[in-house]
């Protein structure tokens, strides 16, 4: 596997391996910087094919995390977790209790949350057995599905794009396709429909599509390969990753991107193939931070209002990268990295001087 090799070609600290022999659970847990601060990030679970598979995803999206709270000002670093089994089957009180006290063995230095697989009451279990969880339900001091204000930060990111393409960040009559309209999409739909706009949506899971199409009948809906070339002023990415691809990107026909599904580029060159169409592309970790933010917020006692002020803060975050690349003539995840490697750099030195 060349674990070393990969965490030291990423840049990663440290990558925990956890298996409990009652519960059979077999968890990742990947710290990739903590110069900000302890590492964050949400965890996963889903069923790999391989423990391969499993490794280089918790590396790829805690590096991810780094880069995530570093372009929007948080004070964590970057860390993930996953677990390796299937959500619909192997789910226990026992599972994530187990999950919870290799959580607490790190005394701090990672917390975790909900992501894709898991739920917020998954980690009220968790929390039976430690303090270091977020993204909890509002009865327990958290703020609730973080899919509402990580598809509130979509909306902006959204609009930060119309504003650069268009000279103005009304999406009334825009027409969006939205890739995904599950727990993120969904109130992405319903921001975009407040504002007049023009969407098209799919879903692989049925449900999420009968939820839509009940509260927004207006949305047209296409298949899952059909919605790559529907012809559209900006289309969102809301579900999995590394959707833009050689076999997607020529197919496209939209002038910008804005999405909150991590890792939408399968490789960093993709970028500048999205740029040589002249599609915006606003970059995955920054548009889709709302949950971070949220979570960092939890971590201090919730504030709302704070919250989502934070998340708003994602707008001119984007104009400011989207001024970056055009000054360096660069690619807009050129820009983003750069910010982020600027803030690394700054706070790792003041971080060098003693305090007592």
């Amino acid at each position: 596997m060349k674990i070393f090799e990969k965490m030291a070609r990423e840049g990663h600290e440290q990558v925990i391996l956890n298996y409990d022999r009652t519960t059979g659970l077999r968890a990742f847990i990947a710290i990739h910087d903590t110069t900000l601060g302890p590492a964050l990030g949400g965890c996963r679970m889903w069923n790999y094919a391989t423990e391969e598979e499993a490794l280089d995803d918790v590396l790829r999206l805690s590096k991810g995390m780094t880069f995530k709270s570093a372009v929007t000002g948080v004070d964590y670093g970057g860390g993930k977790s996953v677990i390796w089994g299937d959500p619909a089957q192997d789910k226990s009180e026992a599972l994530f209790r187990a999950f919870g006290r290799y959580v607490e063995c790190l005394k701090g230095r990672f917390m975790t949350g909900t992501d894709v697989g898991t739920t917020p009451y998954d980690f009220v279990t968790t929390l039976k057995e430690t303090k270091y969880v977020g993204a909890l339900p509002q009865e327990y001091g958290g703020g609730g599905s973080s899919g509402i204000i990580t598809a509130y930060g979509t909306w902006k990111a959204i609009k930060a794009v119309a504003r650069e393409l268009y000279g103005d960040d009304s999406l009334k009559g825009k027409k969006i396709a939205v890739q995904g309209l599950g727990k993120v999409g969904y109130y992405l739909v319903g921001h975009l429909t407040e504002e007049g706009a023009e969407i098209v949506g799919c879903d692989i899971v049925q449900e999420s599509i009968d939820a839509v199409k009940a509260d927004y009948p207006n949305v047209e809906v296409v298949s899952p390969d059909e919605i790559y070339g529907v012809e559209c002023d900006i289309f969102s990415p809301n579900a999995l990753g590394s959707v833009f691809n050689d076999d997607t990107i020529p197919r496209l026909k939209c002038k910008g991107i804005a999405g909150a599904a991590n890792n939408q580029l399968a490789e960093a060159r993709h970028a500048q193939a999205l740029a040589e169409r002249d599609i915006l592309y606003a970059p995955d970790y920054v548009a889709n931070a709302g949950g971070l933010i949220q979570v960092a917020d939890e971590l201090q006692g919730y504030n709302r209002d704070r919250a989502y002020s934070a998340a708003g803060m994602i707008y001119n975050r984007l104009l400011d990268i989207f001024a970056i690349a055009k000054s360096n003539n660069i690619t807009t995840d050129e820009a983003a990295n750069k910010m982020v490697d600027d803030r690394l750099k700054d706070i790792g030195k003041i971080k060098r001087n003693y305090i007592g």
